[in-house]
């Protein structure tokens, strides 16, 4: 990790980005608004920016020295608005184009990590519903069918028999690319990873059959254990496979890598988040938080993690 700033001068003007037009949207905007006030609670000098595509285009980031991005899903988490700050020299926290836009992708990155040697669930990607339906025969029941390319759990569904398939098959269809994945029965886990380091594991129990949207950001009822109560050497071992996804795809800086594990108890592979929430129910504050990194100083750290890339 880079080297500690005291003074906020140093970061100069900052824009925090949020909104955008993904289905993430309204996660985006609350994310962007709980960092900008962190920023200003820390005397950065600090504007927030409710992104459209025009502004990208435009002049709107003009005057500013470094950017957070926090818009969720695409268009801000699939390397659009990183390629285009990379254009205007603007340094910003998080992963760069080219590992931005293939851990959007569940498809590639599963891919990435399974020719890495690293345990993944069994996948298809089916164009059709007939190939939908080969599919599910050959990776068995329970399985999920989600969009390839959206996060937040937009449009997943676990199915349970071939019955299930085409409506959830048309669900995941209508985000475009479409994923299908088999059920690993186990604990569901999360690794922050945080300028080089893995952070606390976080043990999710979800409100419901499984981490869909409503049990990530509208339910009170889900449970999130932080530490998880997990062994030492399980910990270890999705920690060290966490940095190695991470590295696999070429991420940096920040962000978050989700497990299950299987029937055995052995961790498996189901997507990196490159682009993690910060609204009262995301995860990377609250493993922060487990290692004595508050809200204030979790932005504050984001905010360091630039420095290296100033010229």
């Amino acid at each position: 990790m880079t080297g500690r700033i005291t003074d906020a001068r140093a970061f100069g003007r900052v824009a925090v980005l949020a909104g955008g037009w993904s289905p993430e949207r309204e996660i985006s905007l609350q994310s962007g608004a709980n960092v900008y006030n962190a920023l200003l609670r820390r005397g950065v000098d600090a504007e927030m920016l409710d992104i459209d595509r025009a502004d990208l285009l435009g002049d709107r980031l003009a005057g500013f020295d470094r950017v957070l991005n926090l818009m969720h899903g695409r268009g801000g988490e699939d390397g659009t608005v990183q390629a285009l700050l990379d254009l205007r020299g603007l340094v910003y926290p998080g992963s760069g184009l080219a590992a931005s836009a293939l851990a959007m992708d569940k498809l590639r990155s599963k891919r990435v990590w399974r020719d890495a040697g690293l345990p993944t669930p069994a996948f298809a990607a089916p164009a059709t519903l007939d190939e939908a339906m080969e599919a599910g025969a050959a990776i068995g029941y329970p399985l999920f069918v989600k969009p390839v390319a959206d996060g937040s759990s937009v449009g997943i569904s676990k199915v349970h028999a071939a019955a299930e398939l085409e409506v959830a098959f048309a669900e995941a269809a209508r985000y475009g690319d479409v994923l299908m994945e088999a059920f690993a029965a186990g604990r569901e886990l999360t690794c922050t990873v945080l300028g080089g380091e893995a952070l606390p594991l976080i043990c999710i129990e979800p409100d419901g059959a499984f981490y869909d949207y409503h049990a990530k950001y509208l339910s009170d009822a889900t449970r999130y254990l932080c530490p998880a109560p997990v062994d030492a050497d399980l910990t270890r071992r999705v920690q060290t496979m966490a940095l190695q996804a991470f590295a696999a795809i070429g991420a940096r800086h920040w962000g978050r890598v989700d497990f299950m594990l299987d029937a055995e108890g052995a961790p498996q592979l189901l997507e990196i988040n490159t682009l993690p929430g910060m609204t009262t129910h995301s995860l990377v504050p609250m493993a922060a938080a487990a290692v004595g990194i508050d809200f204030d100083a979790l932005c504050w750290r984001l905010l360091e993690l630039t420095m290296e890339e100033s010229p």
